[in-house]
């Protein structure tokens, strides 16, 4: 009777066909397994063609660059600009310089504002910070009555940041801000140089106030302290024309020095920038990395480049032969005699003394602020 009541629970369970007990069916492998295949399906994805991710930097590096920047600008002037008789001088300006303008309203009134088109699909590993370099840019023109207003209350009422004239506190936007005429309107008042202030009250009297070019110019230090706010002033319309197609096109420039800035040096090793010298791991394009950072000297062309890097194939090499030195002026004349192969067989040519000074003082110096080049 003992043995049967093992051999009825084993033959319940082979009765029950497949059904296991619960017991069994709980196992890890399953969601290992699910697990490991989606692992390994993101391994996949990440892993890329190094000659896709090439010819994708290559092609957002093209669309960085400033002539292809300029088109996606777009420069929105407010109507009430055109209401001058001047526009047309800064309409053909900009219609002449290669982005889109579009005549809309703006706040505040008779400004300008910049702003850049939706970025290709290719500049998606571009990081945004670079692309939306500039998309708050807004200059705001005024008149010189106005401006001379705002000096008034600048200058004679102290206040904080908020209270300085054209600024509007709910802004996310600092302007620039340009007057136009205002050293000839100056003139044309200078026998009476006098701004008119407003009465607070209806029983006060009105005040005479001088504004002059004393008041002008602390107002313009005030601005630049308080509210970093620069003031162009121009005198006439085809002034301010040359300034905003210059500033467009550094907007268009922007992003690309921006870009290059991010990026490594172009010997840096470990880079992978299209304009770089790639290296392996086992040593392969170290001597094309070592020669093009000699040649980033100034003055140095590539035949001297090549007697540098013949004598010396990597900068351990050099720097050995620098600790192997018995003074400083042995280490800074180590490269002066270098033979250097001219093409043509004209008269034999060495490195010289300068460039061994600055490779030796670029290699052994601590000192940051150290200036290798004196002729620059």
């Amino acid at each position: 009777m003992a043995k049967a009541g093992p051999q009825r629970a084993g033959g319940s369970y082979r009765g029950r066909g497949q059904r296991r007990p619960p017991t069994w069916e709980i196992s890890d492998s399953d969601t290992e397994g699910a697990a490991s295949a989606e692992a390994d399906s993101k391994a996949a994805t990440r892993v890329r063609d190094p000659a896709e991710e090439r010819r994708e930097a290559a092609e957002a590096l093209r669309l960085l660059r400033p002539e292809q920047a300029l088109r996606r600008l777009t420069v929105r002037v407010d109507p009430a600009i055109l209401e001058d008789a001047g526009a047309d001088i800064l309409m053909e300006a900009l219609g002449s310089l290669g982005c889109e303008y579009h005549i809309e309203p703006q706040r505040p009134s008779r400004s300008l504002r910049w702003s850049r088109v939706k970025p290709e699909p290719c500049l998606s590993s571009v990081p945004a910070e670079l692309l939306a370099a500039g998309e708050q840019e807004l200059l705001l023109l005024l008149e010189p009555e106005e401006f001379l207003q705002g000096v008034f209350e600048l200058t004679q009422i102290c206040g904080p940041i908020c209270s300085v004239p054209w600024i509007s506190p709910e802004s996310a936007t600092c302007p620039h801000l340009a007057v136009i005429g205002l050293d000839a309107y100056l003139w044309s008042r200078q026998p009476n140089a006098q701004e008119m202030r407003q009465p607070e009250s209806p029983g006060e009297a009105p005040a005479e106030v001088v504004v002059g070019w004393p008041e002008v110019e602390e107002a313009l230090v005030l601005l630049q302290l308080w509210a970093n706010l620069d003031v162009l002033l121009v005198a006439s319309w085809q002034e301010l024309s040359q300034h905003v197609c210059a500033f467009t096109k550094a907007l268009a420039q922007r992003p690309f020095r921006r870009f290059q800035e991010s990026k490594a040096f172009s010997f840096y090793t470990a880079g992978r920038w299209v304009a770089g010298k790639r290296v392996t791991r086992d040593g392969t394009g170290l001597r094309g990395a070592w020669w093009r950072q000699i040649r980033q000297f100034n003055r140095v062309s590539p035949a001297v480049a090549d007697a540098v890097v013949t004598a010396f194939p990597s900068p351990r090499l050099l720097q050995q032969a620098y600790v192997a030195c018995g003074t400083e002026q042995e280490r800074l004349a180590l490269l002066a005699d270098l033979p250097v192969k001219v093409d043509g067989g004209g008269r034999l040519r060495r490195v010289g003394p300068d460039l061994s000074r600055r490779i030796c003082l670029f290699l052994t110096s601590t000192n940051p602020d150290l200036l290798l080049d004196l002729s620059s």
